[in-house]
């Protein structure tokens, strides 16, 4: 699939101060004064007044353009940190109606919003096409999320260090072992695309609009609980032309929850319980400004991809804004998630965007924020393992098994590993003649009729799991029809009786008036 970048934004405004150079020479003048923000409950956390989400509370995550990025990192070099701790730990946010991280395998749904986006195809890969989308951005967004956890990328292990439940104190900086971890995403996330050309996208929708698209996109798709949504995500794409939220020349992309009381014409009704979605503009549009050829060139769409990886990372630890994990330090990152404190750094630069491979493509993406190193990862060990911290192994019980002495035998075993590890494959009790390669193919020609009793195991070297069946090995000589030769007594009448078949009369005979087709007997049937 083809590179792209991109980076999306969830409640703090996108800064990326964290490895990015200070600009200390220069202090802006007459910056505007920080305020509360207005218009809902949810009082904005961030500081920095160049931030897009500087009054814009619903904002989270917002990625700003790279030119606002400077503006809030030069004004952020003339603040003083209070922090205790660290100016980028991020801590819990004690959970929004017990939910603070994606803590399951997340579904994510990709809602093609209005009819601009034109006509519908499908490619080779099954994946939605447009005839409205002239940089191609559809099917890369799919084969991306459709890569997440495939072909052994790390850049997504990232999120296996936070947690929520129970155990999780409001205020906590790390999790405890018994926490619910959020599971490496191993296998895909993609779940389901729709493309809703009931209506035209509005011109500039407003975060209202939104989220109710999000909701009609949990009706369509049949996700009418709140449990059926606890682990979905809604991904709204406007169409290239359009300007969601205003966002032209202010940000690329951000991401929210339909009850959050500060989004622009306020929360959402919601029958399906809380949804969360994230506002995707076609931020190509934006240029350089939204990242075309931050990574690549000439990177169309290395913005595009890094804003989808930005807002998905950010949802999965902060699933419905400021529930989950944030910045609390009180520093210039104050209010930020795990994306945005690390937008916008240069490739090559420590913890800077850069070309990432899964099984279905490379994709430009950025870091993340990581408690535990203290800095930002675009790879990182899977440390919390597959949901509440445990690996675990699945081997696919292939059924019994039937074969012939002599004949030739190829059977793939196949495993998952909660972690995403790779896997060597072991067997006990396999017919003689038979045996199984550290990849889980078994082969051979078995040499001794029997039932064997065949277990199969999987591992990764920290976790295994097994699976178990019978294989019955038949013979290759004697009667039964597995076995070669003829199968037909007195096939050719030939002993002048019909014995062993059965027969009336004058059946049977060695007349020249209908000859045999060969010998001299032959039998009339029917």
């Amino acid at each position: 699939m083809g590179t792209t970048h991109g980076r999306g934004a969830v409640r703090a405004a996108l800064t990326g101060l964290a490895a990015l150079p200070l600009l200390t020479g220069a202090l802006i003048a007459a910056a505007p004064a920080a305020s509360a923000a207005s218009g809902g409950s949810h009082t904005s956390a961030v500081s920095n007044p160049y931030s897009p989400a500087y009054q814009h509370s619903y904002r989270h995550g917002v990625i700003p353009t790279i030119q606002k990025n400077q503006r809030m990192k030069q004004w952020a070099a003339t603040q003083v940190s209070p922090a205790a701790t660290g100016p980028e730990t991020l801590s819990y946010g004690g959970g929004i109606n017990g939910v603070g991280v994606n803590s399951g395998h997340s579904k994510v749904y990709l809602v093609f919003y209005g009819s601009q986006w034109g006509t519908q195809s499908t490619n080779a890969n099954g994946d939605a096409t447009f005839s409205g989308d002239p940089d191609g951005a559809a099917p890369v967004t799919q084969e991306m999320f459709k890569g997440i956890g495939t072909g052994n990328e790390l850049w997504s292990a990232d999120l296996t260090q936070w947690c929520d439940g129970p155990n999780v104190s409001t205020g906590a900086t790390s999790c405890p072992s018994n926490a619910n971890f959020i599971p490496y995403q191993s296998g895909g996330v993609l779940s389901g695309v729709w493309y809703d050309n009931s209506t035209s996208s509005p011109s500039a929708a407003t975060g209202h609009q939104l989220g109710q698209e999000a909701v009609n996109a949990a009706a369509h798709f049949g996700n009418t609980t709140a449990a059926s949504n606890r682990y979905a995500y809604y991904v709204i794409l406007s169409p290239h032309g359009t300007n969601p939220d205003n966002y032209q020349g202010q940000y690329c992309a951000w991401h929210d929850y339909t009850g959050d009381s500060s989004l622009t014409g306020g929360a959402v009704s919601s029958p399906y319980g809380d949804v969360a979605f994230s506002n995707q503009p076609y931020n190509m549009d934006s240029g350089s400004g939204c990242g075309v050829g931050f990574v690549n060139s000439p990177g169309t769409l290395d913005g595009w991809t890094m804003t989808l990886g930005h807002e998905w990372h950010e949802m999965m630890s902060d699933q419905f804004p400021a529930g989950g994990w944030t910045n609390n330090t009180g520093s210039s990152y104050n209010g930020q998630e795990n994306s945005d404190e690390c937008a916008w750094i240069s490739p090559g630069q420590a913890g800077g965007a850069a070309n990432v491979t899964m099984g279905t493509g490379t994709f430009a993406e950025q870091a993340s924020w990581s408690n535990d190193t203290n800095a930002c990862a675009i790879s990182h060990p899977i440390v919390g393992g597959g949901g509440g911290g445990t690996e675990t192994v699945s081997v696919t019980n292939p059924g019994n098994q039937t074969t012939t002495v002599g004949t030739s035998v190829s059977l793939q075993i196949s495993a998952s590993d909660s972690a995403g590890k790779s896997l060597t494959y072991s067997a006990t009790g396999l017919p003689a003649g038979l045996s199984i390669s550290s990849a889980g193919k078994i082969t051979g020609a078995p040499t001794t009729a029997g039932t064997s009793n065949v277990t199969v195991t999987a591992s990764s070297g920290t976790a295994s799991g097994s699976t178990s069946f019978t294989w019955t090995v038949t013979s290759s000589s004697g009667g039964g029809c597995s076995a070669p030769g003829q199968k037909l007594g007195n096939p050719g009448f030939e002993t002048g009786s019909a014995s062993p078949w059965t027969a009336s009369s004058g059946v049977v005979d060695n007349s020249s008036s209908e000859p045999a087709h060969s010998g001299s007997w032959k039998a009339w049937l029917d």
